[in-house]
């Protein structure tokens, strides 16, 4: 950081990286600190906001950050003018604000926005300054607000009722909600069984399956419900000993082709990346959790490679539809090039669509491998999927057809039987040019299995057969991908939040990571089961969306600030939710024990959430429950065990007054 002068101008950003970015652009008569992060918080001690003087909160400066006020002070007395230029969202303009207010300059100040660390971009910033917008400030502190008073005034309820240490958010509570209620699915959910036939036939080698006997269709896993029955009457259930008898019986037999069916397909591209499938496609691609990915996406936006990565929108400058367009002209030919900029309309609720999503910097992308001296490992890979992902929303849809191919046969024993086999042809790439490479996931449908010209009346033989036994299965556990994906489209929480939420419930030990699976702990259901029981709001889906709509009706300048934090903690007039500080005038009357004590099904033993870990309980007797035992593995069999395990525990004496 160059020294200040007589005549410079003093520009504050967050990060030490992006300010090095940005002096490069600037030159002479402009200095580039970091404030590194937020400047200032509300106090660290106490509630620190004052409920019944509007909402009034009480900041301060922590003490670790008061040599970075005395830095930042001691460069403005050699400054003309200030500019503020944190990050374009709420976040980043309440930083600002709180620079201005434990700086208190005497010279003019202005904020500086924009969405990418390239030259032009900040040349056109500083030509288009603006005042601090008070709309977002506001939205920005009452969701802070809110968070404090969430997390102050529930998280003791937590602790005297379940466990000293837990706590309550407004967001995380909901996240640990959603990943419990499917571990509760997952418990209740009984398993079918059933079994199908598999071929391969020649000439082609290619595969099929039974899909009738007798005219009837075979039952599929979708045919059943999560009691385990099967839900449709036209539908037969095929056993093992049926299926084996089967495949003996169509020893030597002939299939014929009964029909080939040829359909037209058109895969259209997948928008542009904003935060929440960014995430889930590193995940999905590299294996990442959304913290990992979000540190690297801010290194290379702060470098100047990549536009903002907390966006929500799927839109793209023209600018950009420009330079995705004519990049891939240049590199996968222009027959698999859109003939028009393609919009993508956003699906996720309360989406700030003046955003941009995220993309290559600059009016011209720079390949990967134009970068490939200077970024290298995770960087490049994520900058790579980016890249690929920009260009192929500009490109042409990818065109072929489907074939469907009906294959009869008889067995020995005179059961007719129908086969099918499906396979996809691509004729014209369009975008896969650009994500076949990265192995894109575009549809679950997207079966590329090539079938060899069939035509009916053809004859084939059976090179195996096999009986195949299925079992249906529980709904999957979220992932750290599809939690976010879940939250994003319930309209809960902010891009920028869904990486710090997933870190905290697994710092409390409400849930833990296992592989890429996000499994409840007996903690996080006691802790949602005392939430759902008496702050069944605070958890409630819809609420908690409707609270994200009247933040940004704050930040957009349709509510006031007042109106909604008073609703929170008082309470409205219409009775759709009585306030908080009502609730907890009766916290007292919840059940420690009862609600930290779970049936387990079928049985008379029932789970207890203890201060040192789970453990069953039947009468005097107790075991305990691992702790790398998933919550649906505790069945009543399991349970008998656990109580039947000897104890390492032995009686060293009794304490008389207790």
């Amino acid at each position: 950081m160059s020294k200040a002068g007589t005549g410079t101008k003093l520009v504050i950003v967050e990060s030490p990286a992006k300010a090095k970015t940005i002096e490069g652009y600037l030159g002479d008569g402009y200095v580039v600190a970091a404030s590194v992060g937020h400047i200032r918080d509300l106090r660290g001690s106490g509630l620190a906001v004052d409920v019944d003087n509007d909402f009034a909160p009480t900041y301060e400066v922590d003490d670790s950050r008061k040599p970075k006020i005395a830095e930042l002070k001691k460069l403005l007395k050699s400054a003309d003018e200030l500019l503020l230029a944190t990050d374009e969202d709420r976040e980043g303009e309440a930083i600002a604000w709180h620079l201005v207010e434990a700086l208190e300059p005497k010279i003019p100040y202005r904020r500086m926005v924009f969405n990418e660390i390239t030259k032009d971009a900040i040349r056109g910033a500083l030509n288009n300054t603006r005042d601090l917008d008070r709309k977002l400030i506001d939205a920005q502190e009452s969701r802070r607000i809110i968070d404090r008073l969430y997390g102050y005034e529930v998280s003791p309820v937590l602790w005297r009722k379940v466990q000293p240490g837990s706590s309550a958010g407004r967001v995380q509570s909901v996240a640990t909600r959603l990943v419990v209620e499917r571990e509760r699915e997952r418990i209740a959910f009984k398993s079918a069984q059933y079994w199908d036939i598999s071929a391969i036939l020649a000439p082609g080698n290619f595969k099929s399956k039974l899909l009738e006997l007798n005219g009837t269709r075979i039952a599929a896993g979708n045919d059943f419900d999560e009691a385990g029955k099967l839900t449709r009457t036209d539908r037969v259930v095929l056993d093992e000993k049926t299926t084996t008898q089967l495949v003996a019986d169509l020893n030597n037999a002939q299939f014929t082709v009964a029909s080939v069916t040829e359909e037209p397909r058109t895969f259209k591209p997948p928008a542009p990346f904003m935060t929440s499938t960014l995430q889930r496609t590193a995940s999905s691609k590299m294996g990442w959790g959304s913290r990992r990915t979000m540190q690297i996406a801010q290194g290379l936006y702060e470098r100047g490679y990549i536009t903002y990565m907390r966006t929500d929108s799927t839109n793209l400058s023209e600018q950009a539809t420009t330079a995705a367009q004519t990049q891939a002209r240049e590199i996968f030919g222009a027959e698999n090039v859109a003939d028009q900029p393609r919009k993508y309309a956003n699906k996720v609720k309360n989406a700030q669509e003046a955003h941009e999503a995220i993309r290559p910097a600059g009016s011209v992308f720079r390949t990967p491998a134009e970068l490939q001296g200077e970024i290298r490992g995770d960087e490049f890979a994520l900058y790579d999927l980016i890249w690929r992902r920009t260009l192929a929303s500009q490109m042409a849809d990818a065109l072929g057809f489907n074939t469907q191919v009906r294959l009869e046969t008889k067995t020995a024993a005179d059961a007719n039987l129908v086969f099918t086999a499906s396979g996809t042809v691509i004729t014209r790439p369009g975008f896969k040019a650009a994500l076949d490479e990265v192995k894109e996931e575009v549809s679950d449908e997207d079966d590329t299995a090539v079938l060899p010209p069939l035509s009916v009346g053809d004859k084939l033989t059976a090179t195996e057969l096999t009986a195949d036994g299925h079992a249906t299965k529980p709904p999957a556990r979220y992932s750290e991908a599809s939690l976010v994906k879940e939250l994003e489209e319930r309209g809960i929480g902010r891009p920028s939040t869904y990486a710090s939420i997933i870190e905290t419930i697994v710092a409390r030990e409400y849930v833990r990571r296992v592989g890429k699976a996000l499994v409840p702990t007996w903690l996080g259901f006691a802790v949602t089961r005392l939430l759902e029981g008496h702050f069944g709001r605070l958890v409630d889906y819809d609420f908690t969306a409707k609270m994200e709509e009247e933040l940004d009706q704050i930040a957009s300048g349709e509510l006031d600030k007042l109106l909604v934090l008073r609703s929170f903690y008082f309470g409205d007039n219409n009775l759709e939710f009585p306030g908080l500080h009502p609730l907890l005038e009766s916290a007292g009357e919840i059940d420690a024990r009862a609600n930290s004590t779970i049936a387990i099904e079928g049985t008379d033993i029932t789970v207890r959430v203890g201060r040192y870990g789970p453990y069953v309980e039947r009468g005097e007797e107790r075991g305990s429950v691992p702790p790398d035992m998933a919550p649906d593995e505790l069945t009543a069999e399991v349970a008998e065990l656990l109580l039947k395990q000897k104890s390492d525990e032995r009686e060293i004496g009794i304490n008389p007054a207790t």
